[in-house]
């Protein structure tokens, strides 16, 4: 299911926008192939020995004859950061209804939500040319809302800052401490020549024992196919602010035969060390880059 962006607009609250969008995918879910996965939001587990009896919820053995503890925020199952690219370059939309920044934003949220309910510890970390925010991963609701204070002016600003992806990444990998799955949202837009220092940062994140989905965010349509209307533009480099005249119908398919073979060098760099990398267009419903998470997800237990 896809959330309307005059819906989503109409909604007051990053918190609120982020439960819609959720309950919206698992309403989904279950009416699809992955009904199986587990997105309950927990609020008891099975008494474990060597738990407190003072936790014990009687009121639910009285109902299933079996002891339930419940479970409190500072409880958790898996800490997870989230890592948002801010560059300039994912202020970009064409076709699609979102921004770059604005669908890995909502995304993000979405994924905090869903998390904080499952009761995962929450991080966040945001990055252009450094690396501008990082909080640590705790499972608590006060955490959570200090997460969306965090994401929301990103929904509203306009312009960013340069790339510069892997001195970034290598920072954050020095400053998470306990392992942790590390979702990073990317356009992976910067100079070629630094792609190889991003491959390395991310083999940093692997060497310090932390699980990593990369979701590579992009609008298909235009940035991957370069399906453009009108026989030239002036195209803009968001971030240099460098211009460049182009005829699509002259460049497209030497264009799509370079993006093709960057993005499978890239992924099959992220394949040999043990990175998930998933494709996710700003035109494709949240739900499947949510699917993508869970797989994750119940792989890590």
């Amino acid at each position: 299911m896809n959330i309307n962006p005059e819906i989503l607009s109409q909604i007051k609250g990053l918190e609120l926008k982020a439960k819609k969008i959720i309950e919206g995918f698992i309403a989904g879910l279950h009416k699809s192939p992955y009904h199986g996965f587990s997105v309950e939001f927990a609020e008891h587990r099975p008494y474990n020995t060597g738990d407190d009896f003072k936790h014990i919820d009687w009121k639910v053995y009285a109902k299933k004859e079996r002891f339930y503890v419940k479970q409190y925020e500072e409880e958790t199952n898996l800490r997870c950061f989230l890592v948002l690219d801010t560059s300039s370059s994912m202020y970009f939309k064409h076709k699609a209804q979102w921004t770059k920044l604005e669908y890995s934003a909502y995304l993000a949220a979405a994924m905090a939500y869903l998390m904080q309910g499952q009761r995962d510890a929450v991080g966040f970390a945001s990055f252009a040319d450094t690396l501008r925010t990082i909080l640590p991963a705790k499972g608590t609701r006060r955490h959570l809302r200090r997460i969306f204070l965090e994401i929301e002016p990103y929904l509203t600003i306009n312009k960013g800052d340069f790339t510069a992806s892997a001195a970034a990444l290598h920072e954050l990998a020095e400053r998470i401490h306990q392992r942790s799955l590390v979702v990073i949202f990317t356009d992976l837009f910067e100079n070629i020549e630094t792609h190889d220092a991003l491959i390395s940062a991310l083999k940093h994140l692997r060497h310090r024992k932390h699980e990593i989905i990369l979701f590579n965010i992009t609008e298909h349509y235009t940035e991957l196919n370069l399906n453009l209307e009108h026989e030239r533009y002036l195209l803009e480099d968001l971030e240099s602010g460098e211009q460049l005249e182009i005829s699509p119908a002259q460049i497209a398919q030497d264009y799509r035969a370079k993006v093709t073979m960057y993005l499978q060098r890239f992924k099959q760099a992220c394949n040999e060390f043990q990175i998930d990398f998933e494709s996710v267009s700003t035109e494709q419903p949240f739900s499947e880059a949510l699917i993508h998470y869970l797989k994750k997800r119940s792989r890590l237990g």
